[in-house]
């Protein structure tokens, strides 16, 4: 019988026994060597496995094992894992620590990291796919790991680059780098946090794009919730609405002026794009930018989209304007306006100009469109629609009176019910029913018309 170094084995083994429930782990390929090699086993662990309690699939780089070096038989090992998945709809999570490829095998070598992407091209759309990086990841494989919805880092540990920090500055290539730059969806503190958080996402996920986003859920639907509009954190309001208080967050270290992440809501799981009051809801490149991959990623999988609206509206400096603000704002409204999926949008507080439009208004494809009792919806702030409109009356009446009197005549959210771009104002102890609600009765949302042979003719 075949001998495997048991040392070397036990370190992929206990990061595949953190990923998958206890015991519940199958090896593939388990007896496959380098190529020219007959001692040396191939540096990739590949299986699966559950994850509470569902099918998923894993695949491990091991740099005590031939360094993890990366070679056409290590391509083939994952391909046969990826071709698994997709038969048996099932997500894949790939953990990536690699000394990069295999010199020795010239063009075999960089076809094998083509095969590789291929592969993960192929899956895209069709089974979730979470990258956790536990090592060196650079080059192509850096490339690679990027193609996955998502990226997870692990500080002091994670070196994901393109090109060596020794060529571009010793700060690329850094977990907490990667996190700020938007290469990494989340920083875990260390191995054990950045598994915990890719079987959180399993659990949230469907297992692939034909089935849906449920969990089980023992909160009451119509649980009525204090929220003060004027005075919130985003991610605690999140938490307030969701089940169980539950809500994990994406891209936390990239974007501030947006909380994006994940929760549940009467058991149905959603994507959740919250403007940042404390921030004032800009809506930046980087904003722009994440809530456009959020939105993409939730309409692959039919994940409904819940957007919280408090902005002040778009950022105004030469800085934007310098890195191309339309064309990532053009995406923005692109993601919105292509996607299929459920899509339901409150107003809780300040939606001026473009930022209305672009976050899910019904004019971009939102099912739903509600607002607080206390939102203020216009063109422009109501101080400098004062400015504009009524500067002359000033005089005859405070400057705050007319502001004041604009908010109400001007950009309440009844105003925007008139012209039928708010489907409803909602009292605010309402608003986590109100959400069960309108996700349960999108829950079989269905574009274009339904197939039928002909009408039914009255007799």
């Amino acid at each position: 019988m075949v001998q495997i170094d048991e040392k070397m084995y036990g370190q992929s083994k206990a990061k595949l026994e953190a990923i998958f429930d206890a015991g519940t782990f199958v090896e593939l390929g388990a007896y496959t060597k380098r190529q020219g090699s007959e001692a040396d086993f191939e540096g990739v662990l590949c299986g699966y496995g559950a994850v509470s309690g569902e099918l998923a699939f894993a695949f491990v780089q091991d740099s005590g094992r031939t360094k993890g070096a990366f070679g056409e038989r290590h391509a083939r090992k994952i391909a046969n894992l990826y071709s698994l998945a997709i038969k048996n709809g099932a997500p894949i999570i790939g953990v990536f620590d690699s000394a990069g490829a295999v010199i020795y095998d010239g063009a075999a070598a960089m076809a094998a990291y083509g095969r590789f992407m291929k592969c993960i091209s192929d899956a895209s759309g069709i089974v979730p796919q979470i990258a956790v990086i536990d090592g060196v990841c650079g080059g192509s494989s850096a490339v690679a790991a990027s193609m996955f919805d998502f990226v997870v880092t692990v500080k002091d540990a994670s070196k994901l680059y393109v090109n060596s920090p020794f060529v571009v500055g010793a700060e690329a290539g850094k977990a907490d780098f990667a996190a700020e730059h938007g290469l990494s969806a989340y920083n875990a503190k260390d191995e054990a946090d950045a598994f915990a958080y890719a079987r959180k996402l399993i659990a949230l996920l469907p297992a692939n794009n034909a089935s849906g986003a449920y969990t089980e859920c023992a909160d009451d639907m119509n649980r009525a919730v204090a929220v003060d509009a004027d005075n919130y954190k985003a991610e605690e309001l999140v938490a307030t609405l969701a089940d169980n208080g539950a809500f994990t967050r994406i891209y936390a270290d990239y974007t501030n002026n947006f909380v994006l992440g994940f929760a549940s809501f009467g058991g149905i799981t959603a994507g959740v794009v919250a403007s940042n009051p404390e921030n004032k809801g800009i809506l930046d490149i980087k904003s722009a930018r994440a809530i456009s991959k959020l939105v993409g990623l939730c309409d692959s999988f039919s994940i409904p989209v819940l957007t919280l609206v408090d902005s002040e509206g778009l950022e105004v400096s030469l800085e934007a304007e310098s890195a191309a603000y339309a064309s990532e704002l053009a995406r923005l409204a692109y993601a919105y306006t292509s996607s299929e999926n459920a899509k339901l949008t409150v107003v809780v507080g300040k939606a001026y100009g473009a930022a209305f439009t672009l976050l899910g208004s019904k004019s971009v494809g939102a099912d739903m469109a509600l607002a607080l009792p206390t939102a203020c919806i216009s063109v422009l702030s109501p101080e400098a629609s004062v400015a504009f409109v009524w500067n002359s009356k000033v005089g005859e009446q405070s400057r705050e009176e007319l502001e004041n009197e604009w908010k109400e005549k001007c950009a309440s959210a009844s105003e925007a019910c008139d012209c039928g771009e708010i489907d409803d104002v909602v009292a605010p102890e309402e608003l986590r029913a109100r959400i069960c609600a309108s996700f349960a009765m999108l829950a079989s949302k269905a574009e274009g018309n339904p197939t039928r042979r002909h009408a039914n003719m009255p007799l």
